[in-house]
């Protein structure tokens, strides 16, 4: 198994690779910062492990730049609430607190690679679902009234703003809603916002023409033009630069476009789907996002709940997806402990929907009998996402914030990005 290790700390970096040495099953290749490692990063690695604190690029931003081609392993000496929550959200199923035994990284490797192995195993067609078999497979009140309404308004073409946290399944709404709409049978196209570095935004949406910039060496269309006729959904809206904010505006307002490097107009015809998990409004008063581009998406805003204000189904969730998880690799049909019910019910689900799925899968591939137990699901062992620990690690935050701002609540309140009475309230109830 090919492992690629990034570590600044060139102490640490030297001690794993020798003790990794040690494991003739591993090859190990280290490097000393993100940059480094994405120049040399091809397809024979099968897994990254990589500091979050690093200078430059950032373990949470590298992962980000990974894009999924990669499983990860995270290890950090100053593990915080948003670091840990930023890393389930990207799909990181071990996080390691440093210092950590040799054995307990190579415990994490084999479990990677344990998954891995399973997957490999599969026909190509059976090893990818889509995400609309990931969204709906529970059902609750509070889910039951969001669909209506997204049901509802499916069939006009208003622009829709997917308001939720990240994992909650704003994907599988874009795809509900473009499937009951009129314009079912065009095309769907998703694009993800924070996933496009900031210079490439603009030639990506609307395209360009040959000779447009050094590289144009032939015209592309872009999103937009791909998309006519149908639905395209700006996920994690929040992220786009602001400059290019007036350009999409004026899209949606003429309804037409132009390619980088041509002055023709070109007229689209599609449906806007917006999502984003951060307060617009908090932006559009810091200045980070037009308020005109607000009231353009905002016709119709869905909020989406949590996973964690919708106990009373994570049970049939975590059911049916144990379900598809023994048919999909083969399996006798497994079920789940008491002991490990009560776990998955006590459990906060800061990853929401995607984390359910991610640890159901793990579990079902790491059992090893038809019996899931708590050890199995490896969400106690990991001290950082007890709820009782995330609060304590969120008091931890926010009293550091507050101490590097000198107490200063309006600047302390945009690095946690939450309001200043939402911080305010935070305060009082850790009695800081």
């Amino acid at each position: 198994m090919k492992i690629a290790i990034v570590e600044d700390d060139i102490n640490m970096r030297k001690s794993l690779e020798i003790a990794m040495g040690d494991f003739n099953e591993f090859e190990i290749k280290t490097f000393k910062n993100a940059k480094d490692a994405l120049k040399q990063l091809d397809e024979s690695f099968e897994l990254v492990i990589t500091d979050i604190n690093m200078p430059g690029m950032d373990g949470i931003e590298f992962v980000k730049t990974l894009n999924g081609r990669y499983e990860v392993i995270i290890m950090t000496g100053n593990a915080t609430l948003q670091r840990a929550i930023d890393s389930i959200h990207l799909g990181v199923k071990d996080f390691l607190l440093k210092p950590f035994e040799i054995d307990t990284l190579v415990d994490a490797i084999k479990r990677q690679s344990k998954i891995q192995k399973a997957k490999q195993k599969l026909p190509p067609q059976t090893t990818r679902q889509t995400t609309c078999d990931e969204g709906f497979l529970g059902t609750s009140k509070a889910l039951e009234h969001v669909l209506a309404i997204a049901k509802k308004a499916s069939k006009t073409d208003a622009s829709i703003l997917l308001l939720g946290e990240s994992g909650v399944g704003k994907e599988v709404f874009a795809n509900f809603i473009h499937a009951n709409s009129l314009r079912s049978q065009k095309p769907f196209i998703a694009i993800n916002m924070a996933a496009i570095p900031e210079n490439l935004i603009e030639s990506e949406l609307f395209g360009f023409e040959k000779g447009a910039f050094t590289d144009a060496t032939e015209a592309k269309a872009g999103q937009f033009e791909l998309a006519n006729g149908g639905t395209l959904f700006l996920d994690e809206i929040a992220e786009m630069p602001y400059a290019l904010q007036a350009k999409l505006l004026r899209a949606l307002q003429e309804r037409e476009i132009r390619r980088l490097g041509s002055s023709k107009p070109l007229k689209i015809d599609i449906r806007i789907v917006a999502a984003t998990n951060a307060n617009l409004e908090e932006k559009i008063k810091n200045g980070e996002f037009r308020e005109d581009l607000y009231y353009r998406l905002n016709t119709i805003p869905l909020k989406i709940p949590p996973l964690c204000e919708r106990k009373d189904e994570i049970l049939q969730i975590a059911d049916k997806i144990l379900i598809q998880n023994c048919t999909k690799y083969g399996f006798e049909q497994k079920h789940f402990s008491k002991e490990a019910q009560e776990q998955l019910l006590a459990y906060n689900w800061p990853g929401n929907i995607r984390e359910l799925l991610s640890v159901v899968e793990r579990a079902v591939i790491l059992s090893e009998t038809d019996t899931i137990t708590p050890e199995a699901l490896f969400l106690e062992p990991r001290g950082l996402r007890k709820p009782k620990d995330i609060h304590a690690m969120e008091k931890e935050l926010i009293q550091e914030v507050l101490a590097s701002h000198e107490g200063d609540l309006a600047n302390a309140s945009k690095v946690l990005g939450m309001s200043q009475e939402n911080l305010q309230t935070k305060i009082n109830t850790y009695n800081l």
